[in-house]
Formats: structure tokens, sequence, C-alpha cells
């Protein structure tokens, strides 16, 4: 019977990952994210399957190599905690789930836009304190005479763009690489045009390490519609935070909407006594600009059908490499 280490697996997720285990895997549930503290307790495994934001760099696959790990694959479509060097060097292989339930983050996109949108976000924090006045602030337009620009028209942009469109908003999308359905049911534009004209930007670009960081900076947001709503599920690489926080102070945007931050391995997962405590000065600046700015910690793919999709395709794929001696879902360095 193969032997899977499963890192980052929730008390939750147990079930989903026994009851899905067609396969019948030998599990060892390991709650924590892999870190090099943890990494030994896949020494009597074949193979390691992990999440984002696990600690997958070359001396932890240095340590699995040696015993003779072979497989470490990710539950994810992200693949930036992987060192594929490394593990190229090593001989080994690493695969993904290169999608799941698009609706998952899709979803929560178009939730933190509409919040902002329609300043829920603002009364709310009002009426916790006790405050029942409606301000100037709250005044909104509504979501079937605005427009939406989707950047990246992936299976998730394309996912959040069919929500507004049901809701009667024009929707734009921007993508370099469109697929036939996003031609045929999306108005493309370039990106200045959507950046120009959307009254909800949603951000759905892959991160790519040394390439586009800071994709969202000060021109991104100066060339933005002024009084708009930027909202990023993808990378909290992707936005320079003091750009965005100086849009936010200006009134040029009306609010941010965030489910990634930067410095997520340090921070995900744990509790901190006082948000000063967070060790990131960049997230804490964010969460300093509440009720205006919304976090969330990285959520969007926190659902059953996407938890699902992840779990079925990770086996399949352990299935494919181990009785044919490859998988579709290799990626390599």
């Amino acid at each position: 019977m193969v032997k899977i280490a499963a890192y980052g697996v929730r008390p939750l997720e147990r079930p989903y990952f026994d009851r899905l285990n067609k396969y019948n895997y030998d599990l060892i549930y390991i709650e924590d994210l892999l870190t090099h503290d943890n990494a030994d307790l896949a020494k009597d495994a074949d193979a390691v399957l992990v999440r984002g934001n696990c600690l997958v760099d070359r001396d932890n696959l240095e340590r699995f190599a040696s015993w003779g790990i072979k497989y470490v694959f990710t539950r994810t479509v992200g693949y930036n905690h992987i060192d594929l060097v490394a593990a190229a060097d090593l001989d080994i292989a690493v695969a993904r789930v290169p999608g799941y339930s698009p609706y998952a983050v899709a979803e929560l996109a178009f939730t933190l836009g509409m919040t902002l949108f329609r300043h829920v976000n603002l009364a709310i924090n009002d009426t916790r304190r006790g405050d029942f006045r409606v301000t100037d602030g709250m005044f909104s337009h509504e979501i079937h005479r605005s427009t939406v620009g989707i950047v990246g028209a992936g299976r998730i942009g394309f996912t959040e763009a069919k929500l507004y469109q049901g809701l009667g908003a024009d929707v734009l999308a921007y993508d370099p690489y469109p697929s036939p359905a996003a031609k045929e049911a999306l108005e493309l534009v370039d990106l200045p045009t959507l950046l120009a004209t959307s009254d909800i930007v949603s951000i759905h670009v892959p991160y790519f390490p040394g390439k586009n960081e800071d994709l969202i900076d000060a021109d991104f947001v100066h060339r933005m519609k002024d009084g708009a709503v930027l909202v990023n599920t993808a990378r909290g690489e992707l936005a320079n935070v003091p750009a965005i926080l100086a849009g936010i102070d200006s009134g040029h945007l009306s609010g941010y909407g965030a489910d990634v931050i930067v410095d997520e391995a340090t921070i995900l997962g744990k509790h901190f006594d006082d948000v000063a405590d967070v060790p990131s000065a960049p997230v804490r600046d964010l969460l300093a600009a509440n009720p205006r700015v919304l976090i969330t910690p990285h959520i969007g793919s926190y659902t059953e059908p996407a938890l699902e999709d992840m779990i079925s395709i990770s086996y399949d794929n352990f299935n494919e490499i181990l009785t044919t001696g490859s998988t579709k879902n290799a990626i390599h360095a």
C-alpha cells in the first residue's frame, strides 16, 4: 500500500480525504504546513502531498530524496512554493491540480467586490459600534448600471464575469491569451481601457516570481476610474500595498478587497493577540485601513466542491504516475 504524507490537512478536511480515497492510499495526516521542523514526519512515506505556503525548498526536498521519496505533489493550482530546480536535480516528480471548482474563488471575489461597491463594509462597521446614521459614504451606484473589469479571463475570471453579467453589469475583460469561451461571451479590451472605465476591477492573474511582482503599482491605480473598487484574489505579491493605500487615502479608490497577502507562510493559520504582532508591515498597514480595506485569510478555495476536486485530482495524479510512470499534471523547472 502506498503511503502518502499529507501536509496542511485541516481536521474538517480529513473525512473528505478518507471518503475520496478510492485507491486505498495509506495516509499520514499532518495538520501543520510543511516546514523544516516537521519534514521528518514524512520519513516513512512513499510520497508527499502539500498545499500552498508549504516550504518545499531544496533542504526539505533533499531530506525527502534521502528517504527514498520520489513524488512531491501539491493540491493547488499555484506551485511557486516548490523549488522545481531542486526537485529536478533530485529526480523528484512534481505535479499539481491544474484547476478546481472555479466558482469557489469567483464567488468570493464577487462577494468582496459587491460588499465594497455597495459600501456594506462601511455600514456594518458603523452599526456594530451603535451608529445607525446613513452617511454620504454609503451612497452607491447599482451594479446593473455599472461596469466590471476582469483582469485575467481564465476559468475563475470567466466565472466571475458571468456572475456579474447575471446581474446586468457590463463586463470588460483583459487577457493576452483569451479562451474561445471568453472571446465569445466577454468584451475584450486593452488594460488601460478596462482600468479607465470599470467601477470594479477584479484580478485573476497568475504570479510569476521575478516577473510580475507589483503588477498593481501606482500607475495601475492611477489609471483606474475615480471611485473604483479593486479586488485581488490572485496573489499578494501582485499588489504594491503603498500604491493601493495611497489610492484609498486620496479617495481615488473607494475600497480594496483581498483574499491574498504577502508573507502568507508566516501569517496564515496563526492567531495574533494584537494586529501589531502580525510580522509583516504591509499586511499591518492593510489591516489598519479597515473597513475601506477588507482582507480574508486565503479562503477562496475553501469550499466543499473545490476541496473535493483538489483531493480527487491529487489522488488521480499519484495513481497515474505510479501505474504509468508519468502524469499529465506534472510540472517541470
